[in-house]
C-alpha cells in the first residue's frame, strides 16, 4: 500500500466492446491518483510552471489482473519512490472494494526545465524546495 489513495467509482462509458473498462482507462484512474498525490503532498503546480519546471512522463507499465465493470467502487493508490537520479518512480495499484488488485501502474517521471528542455538532475530537491512533502506520498511497507 502507499501513503495516499483515491476512490473512483467506474462510469458506464469507460467500457469497451467487451463489457469492462477500456485498457487505456487504467491510464487514466494511475493519471487521477498521481495528479491528487502531487496535490495533497504540497505539490504547488503553478509555481512549478512559474520556474519553468514541469513533471513529464517517461515511461508507464501496466500489469492488469482483474477486470473491472461498470459501477466498480475502487481505491486507486500513489507511492513515489525517489533514487539519485533524474528520474523518479510513481507506482499505483487500481483496488476493487473487495481488496482485490486490478491492476498495477508503474511509471518513471521526471522534472523538465521547460526552456533548456531537459530533465533536473534533483527532481526531489526541486519538489521539496517548492513545498512537496514526499512522506505524505512515502511507500508505507
Amino acid at each position: 500500500m502507499s501513503g495516499f489513495s483515491i476512490p473512483i467509482v467506474v462510469r458506464s462509458y469507460e467500457m469497451d466492446a467487451l463489457g469492462h473498462v477500456n485498457h487505456a482507462v487504467y491510464h487514466q484512474y494511475a493519471e487521477v491518483a498521481r495528479m491528487s498525490g502531487f496535490t495533497a503532498a504540497g505539490c504547488d503546480w503553478d509555481g512549478l510552471m512559474d520556474d519553468g519546471v514541469a513533471p513529464v512522463l517517461l515511461s508507464t507499465t501496466v500489469n492488469f489482473r482483474r477486470e473491472l465493470r461498470a459501477n466498480d467502487r475502487l481505491e486507486v493508490t500513489c507511492e513515489i519512490k525517489f533514487g539519485t537520479g533524474k528520474t523518479f518512480n510513481v507506482n499505483s495499484m487500481i483496488i476493487k472494494a473487495d481488496g482485490t488488485v486490478a491492476a498495477e501502474v508503474y511509471c518513471i517521471v521526471g522534472l523538465m526545465n521547460l526552456e533548456a528542455r531537459k530533465l533536473l538532475t534533483d527532481p526531489r530537491a526541486a519538489l521539496v524546495a517548492g513545498g512537496f512533502d514526499p512522506e505524505k506520498v512515502a511507500p508505507t511497507d
